[in-house]
Order: C-alpha cells, then structure tokens, then sequence
C-alpha cells in the first residue's frame, strides 16, 4: 500500500531529477570559499565521486564516517555515498580523541573522511594516536590495519594541502571515478530502495554513551519535502545554512528539505552572526535556519542595521524554546513574516510537528505547532504509558514513516525507547491545545518536582526572558533536604544590565506565577553551555546548580504525571 505523503524516491533520484530540471540554477554555494555548483554542475561532481567510491571499493552497506565542518565536500559525500547505498555516519566537530575511537568502533565504520583540526583541535594528531599504524602505510597502500579500530579501511583526507602519511586526497578519491563506468553506478543507484538505510547520526549522548541512529532515504527525504513544504520553499528559495551538517538540523531541516524543492543552499564552515549578515545581503538569501540563541546574537549585532536583509522572507527556528521577544523581533526586524518552527528528535528523522506560514505569534511561541502528515502523535503517562485525557501532560509518543530504524548494534537501548507497538518515547513533556497545537512543557528529566508540585522549566524560563535586561535564561533542578528539589535560574544578561539580584527576579515574578515555581537561587553567567548545534545543555547547568546550591540529598518524588495543566 502506497501513500500519497511519502515521496518514494531515493536522494539520488531526488537530486538527479533537480539536475534534468534546473541544470543551470544555483545549487550549492560556499561563499566563504568562492565556490558554487549549478544542480548540473553538483550532480556530475556526486556522480563522479560516486565511481571514485566504488573503484575504492566501498560496497552497499558499507559505513563511511565524516568528522568535518560544512567544508564543500560534505554535501558531496552525503550524496555520492547515498548513490551507492554506502551508510554515511555524521560525527560531531566537537569530538575529542576518546570520542571519535569510541563512534568508529561502535559504527563499526570502514571509511573515514576527515578534516585537519577543529578550533585548536588536530583531528589529525587523534587519529594517528589511536592508530598508529597509519602514519607507516605507503602511498601506494591504501588499506589501514589497526588493531584498535579493526573495521577501518581507507581514510581520506579532506583539505587543499598535501594529505597526511597514510591519507587519501579527496581530489585523488574524484580521479578514481574515470575507472569506473557511469552505466555501473546506475545500475547500482537504480537497485537501491528507498527503506534502505543511508544514514546513522549520533545522538549527542548527554545521558550515557551516542548511540547511532540508522535512518533511511524514505525517512530523511520525505520528511525534507514536507518541512520544506511548510515554509513554501521553491527552486527560487535562497537558504542561509549556517548549522553543523553532522547534526538532523543541517542535514534534514536543511540539505533535505532544499534538496526536495531545488532551492539553492548558502552554505556557511560555522557559524558566525556577521558571515550570515554579509551573505545574506550578498546572496540575497530568502531563509535562514538557526536555533534561538542564533537569532539573539544576530539582533544583537551593533551593525546590524546597516544590513539589507529586505530579501530574507521564511527559514526556521528550532533545537530550543523560542523567546516570544525573539521571535517577534526575528518577523519585524529581520522581514520573516513566513519563519517557523519546528519539533522532533533524532531519532524521527526529525521533525514530527511543525507551524505553517499564516500562523499567529503564539502559535511560533507557545507551540511547536502541528503534527506533520503521515505521522502520528499521542500523550501518555511517562511511567504506565497510559494515554491521557485532552488537555493533560505527558510524555510525547511518535509513530509513522519517520521512525528509525533502531540503534545500530544497540538493540536493548532500541527496545528501550520503542515500545511493541510501535511507538517512539520521546521523553519530553506535553500537551495538546484546543487548536490542535503541539506545547512541550520539558523534558521527563528536566522536570522540577518541589513538594510534590510539578515545576515544567519552559514556562518559569518564559517569564524570567521577559523581564528588563534578561537575553536569555536556563532553569533546573537544585537538590533540597526540605523540598526534594528547588529551582535555579541562570541568566544571561543584555549588554547594558549590570546584574539581578534573586531579590530582583522574585520581585518580578511574584505577580506573574505561582510562589512555588519561583526560583530560589539565581546565577548571571556570561554564556550558557551550549551543543554544538546551540542546545543548552542543561545536565552541565544542573551539575553547577548542585556545587553551588545543592544539598546532594533529595527528599522522595510522590506526584503523579496525571495532573491539568496549571493554568497560572
């Protein structure tokens, strides 16, 4: 049985029928690097590093890692790999030594693409420590024996320097496509289909070691057409992307979501609020995607109103709550009258909920909008797993096309979050509104419970961005002998705010919330401690709040998740 919202192709047929389409209208460009592909221009590049994959000897199913910035060889990989059914593993640009050894063993990954170093970091230098026997390979040797990473065959080196004892050039990789006829790969691409897994993204393992998500051409690419849908994205779309490709957020909300509608993609190494400034005037850019704390620092910029951004008009908003202050300014200051916002996870492939253009503020503020097509939503009890009345909160479940396949190699931690029915276990909070809207309330985790009140953190943190002189705020847990657990505010202050006293903020909130959901203890901090693709990570705020405020002993958890939304 078919549907009518899955698009049943794969992403190479997908970007195949952009080049017989729109061969010569912008695809790719990377501005920072005075480089650009036509559709036509980037289909015959991916096609001829797709022969240079196979004359390598990658095989279907076979795991290429990336450890790189959104460096022009990136989308390049992603594609070609994903031509021949060759499973491209995303690695954090963050990761350190350990890391990396641990995600190359656990993908088990027989390809390695990397860069040089990473803000003072030597990839280089991590790689050669945990395989050693690399740096003895001859050149006219290309298969690595390591006995730390068994499984690894060939790594290639992506930079315009001379690669490394033991490294492949990307440009050599290009050259080895002449040996490989284009009627083999075609008939490879046309063996594939499209519930083949081409993709594993590590979870960023704030609770217990990543673990790799396996995704599909249906999941990835379906799910790029519909977000795209939503902002009305066209072959005459410019796109602003600025976040990590090695996360969902630049892979499917960016690469994929263009790639289904032809829309050309202004790719940015990292993130920068004045590249994106420049290049959106100089590209005449029609989006940008960025998570909250992104669009503060642009508003924030002192130059900023010297920019034209008169062409920008959609683009997302999405990896956190969005401040209604930000999001207000993001539609009047910055002309995105169509931005939206989006929900999911990872291992949704990702986006389960979105707003549509036409959509109020609250909407953009208060929900993360609507289920998408072909994807089912329930609200149950975190614990019975239990549906809930209309109106309560609880844990939000998901199941449809855009479930993953499992973790790979890790089928406890599978079952663990994936019932018998089918169902993903999100382990964040919510409810639905009277209109149908999705509202996250907080994680499981990230919940307060004083006294046996539930405390959701999005709703104290909302009201504590609106006070004078706050840019931004976390809140989270804080051991007590008395009540099991209070609330710790850290706060971001504006550039012109001396500091706020936790006198100040209770003055504030007395009027606006209940007493008990009022923080006990405040912090000003001259940043929060952000992923890299700019999601607090609230686990480092709670280790803080516990050497600052903490007691280290928590009084008995007695409430219930069955409880109404509390309407203060």
């Amino acid at each position: 049985m078919t549907h009518d919202y899955l698009v049943n192709k794969t992403i190479g047929q997908v970007l195949e029928s952009n080049a017989a389409q729109y061969p010569n209208e912008d695809a790719l460009i990377y501005p920072n690097r005075d480089r650009r592909y036509t559709w036509g221009a980037l289909n015959d590049e991916v096609d001829r590093l797709a022969r240079g994959l196979l004359a390598l000897g990658v095989k279907k199913n076979d795991r290429l890692a990336i450890w790189a910035t959104n460096v022009p060889q990136w989308l390049t990989v992603l594609y070609a790999s994903a031509k021949i059914g060759a499973i491209l593993i995303t690695v954090n640009t963050h990761y350190r030594k350990s890391e990396i050894e641990y995600l190359l063993k656990q993908s088990e990954a027989n390809y390695l693409f990397m860069m040089d170093s990473f803000r003072g970091f030597s990839y280089v230098n991590a790689i050669n420590e945990i395989a050693p026997e690399l740096a003895s390979l001859k050149p006219q040797q290309s298969r690595l024996n390591s006995k730390e990473l068994p499984h690894l065959k060939t790594i290639v080196y992506l930079g315009d320097q001379t690669p490394p004892p033991g490294m492949l050039a990307y440009d050599a990789v290009l050259d080895l496509g002449a040996k490989v006829e284009q009627s083999e790969l075609k008939k490879i691409s046309q063996s594939l289909e499209v519930d083949d897994i081409i993709n594993m993204q590590y979870t960023s393992g704030t609770t217990g070691f990543p673990k790799g998500v396996m995704l599909t051409h249906q999941n990835i690419v379906t799910n790029g057409y519909w977000i795209g849908f939503h902002q009305g994205l066209t072959q005459k779309d410019r796109i602003c992307l600025p976040v990590p490709l090695f996360h969902c957020f630049g892979l499917v909300l960016g690469a994929m979501a263009a790639l289904n509608h032809a829309s050309a993609m202004i790719v940015l190494d990292i993130y920068s609020a004045m590249d994106i400034l420049i290049n959106v005037e100089k590209e005449k850019c029609t989006a940008i995607y960025g998570v909250p704390t992104m669009f503060i620092s642009l508003l924030e910029q002192k130059s900023f109103n010297n920019f034209d951004l008169s062409t920008l008009r959609t683009g997302i908003m999405a990896g956190s709550p969005c401040p209604v202050k930000t999001m207000s300014e993001t539609i009047e200051r910055m002309n995105m009258r169509d931005i939206t916002i989006c929900y999911g996870m990872t291992e949704t492939s990702p986006v389960v909920t979105q707003t549509k253009i036409g959509d109020s503020l609250d909407k953009r503020t208060q929900t993360v909008g609507r289920v998408m097509p072909g994807v089912e939503l329930r609200i149950c009890d975190p614990q019975s797993r239990e549906d809930l009345r209309a109106g309560e909160i609880g844990e939000v479940a998901v199941r449809g096309y855009v479930n993953m396949k499992g973790y790979y190699n890790l089928p406890v931690a599978t079952q663990e979050i994936v019932d018998e029915d089918g169902w993903i276990h999100t382990g964040d909070l919510g409810f639905f509104d009277s209109d149908g809207y999705l509202v996250i309330t907080g994680r499981y985790k990230d919940m307060i419970i004083r006294a046996g009140e539930n405390i959701y953190p999005t709703e104290v943190e909302e009201a504590i961005r609106h006070m004078p002189g706050v840019s931004d705020v976390a809140v989270v847990a804080v051991p007590s002998h008395l009540h099991g657990e209070e609330l710790g505010a850290f706060i971001i202050l504006d550039e012109n705010t001396p500091q706020i006293t936790v006198r100040d903020v209770k003055s504030y909130l007395r009027p606006l919330i209940s007493g008990y959901k009022i923080p006990r203890f405040v912090k000003c901090l001259d940043k929060l401690p952000l992923t890299a693709s700019g999601k607090i990570q609230k686990f480092k705020l709670r280790e803080m709040a516990s050497e600052l405020w903490g007691t280290f002993k928590k009084g008995p958890k007695t409430s219930s998740y069955k409880e109404k939304r509390n309407a203060s």
